[in-house]
């Protein structure tokens, strides 16, 4: 059975595809770089693929506050269109991620380009522009990760952006039907530090994936317990889990200390919603982080385990 759904939202109006010769800017709104290479590994994927970057990026590992890429204003200023260039990129591509991009929300932000591409810290940019009702967020590899992604995971990201069809990503299904509605996927931790705020998404019968690094059980637990006290999780029509890298509490394990696993807790707080709930999808920071496109429609299957994009891809149309 399909859950119960309000009336459809229509699918955020997504940027034109990409096409060979296309621009691409960087973006770096979170911490200092610290590795050239990879993201020079990562540029040369998107240059496989006929795109050109209009950007110097050896200038970003020297440009650094703290342990942030720059000033605030140095960090905003890469999603502006650069002043010597006719038109906006087509593709804004963040960097890498770590902590910093919330702070540009204090401010208005109107970012340039049609595609913006990240994960992790970029969350905030992303469900920005989606509370602001632009279409064109991609959750996906950051520069500095996408030339470890497996060849199929790169490809899709490639086909995402040029227009073409995406596949179905399998997960482990926890039962309760199918639903159906926006997509939408976050950081947990950086996603419920939108809660409350202008820069949040509607969240009313949305699909909504989230992924996490580094934390432990009782810390998810309390995340997920203030989506649940403040009413987010209960406006959802299905939830996904991706990668959750590092969360598992092995600390004293050999202890007859009681403890609830990574499992546990996504399961428990999930159990009494009454909706789809999808597990270990490829999403995130375990090493394999499937694009989405946000604010699409999307299908989740909590019994055949099974996430679908199911609005169209962007067409191709002439661009001078």
């Amino acid at each position: 059975m399909v859950a119960g759904l309000p009336p459809p939202h229509p699918p955020a109006h997504q940027p034109p595809a990409l096409r060979p010769g296309d621009r691409v800017q960087l973006v770096a709104a979170s911490s200092a770089l610290a590795d050239l290479e990879r993201l020079q590994a990562g540029l040369a994927v998107l240059a496989s693929w006929g795109l050109e970057l209009d950007d110097d990026p050896t200038r970003l590992p020297a440009r650094r506050w703290g342990y942030l890429a720059g000033r605030d204003a140095e960090r905003a200023g890469d999603l502006l269109p650069r002043g010597d260039q006719g038109s906006p990129p087509a593709l804004l591509a963040c960097v890498r991620g770590g902590w910093g991009s919330a702070r540009l929300l204090e401010r208005p932000l109107e970012a340039a380009g049609g595609w913006l591409l990240g994960f992790s810290d970029v969350t905030s940019l992303l469900w920005h522009r989606l509370a602001m009702g632009r279409g064109g967020a991609v959750h996906g590899p950051l520069l500095t990760t996408l030339a470890m992604e497996p060849a199929w995971s790169r490809e899709r990201l490639r086909a995402l952006l040029f227009g073409e069809p995406l596949g179905d990503l399998d997960g482990e299904g926890w039962g309760g039907g199918q639903a159906e509605g926006p997509l939408l996927a976050a950081n947990l931790t950086v996603a419920t530090h939108l809660l409350g705020t202008p820069h949040l998404p509607d969240l009313d019968g949305a699909i909504l994936i989230l992924e996490d690094v580094g934390e432990a059980p009782y810390r998810l637990d309390r995340l997920l317990t203030h989506w649940r006290l403040c009413g987010a999780l209960q406006r959802l029509a299905g939830i996904g889990f991706g990668s959750f890298e590092g969360c598992d509490d092995t600390q004293d394990a050999d202890r007859d200390t009681p403890r609830f696993s990574l499992e546990q807790v996504l399961r428990e707080r999930t159990a009494d919603l009454g909706i789809p709930v999808l597990a270990a999808l490829p999403v995130g920071h375990g090493g394999v982080n499937a694009a989405l496109p946000l604010g699409v429609r999307a299908r989740l299957d909590g019994d055949r385990g099974r996430l679908s994009v199911i609005t169209a891809a962007p067409c191709a149309v002439s661009r001078p």
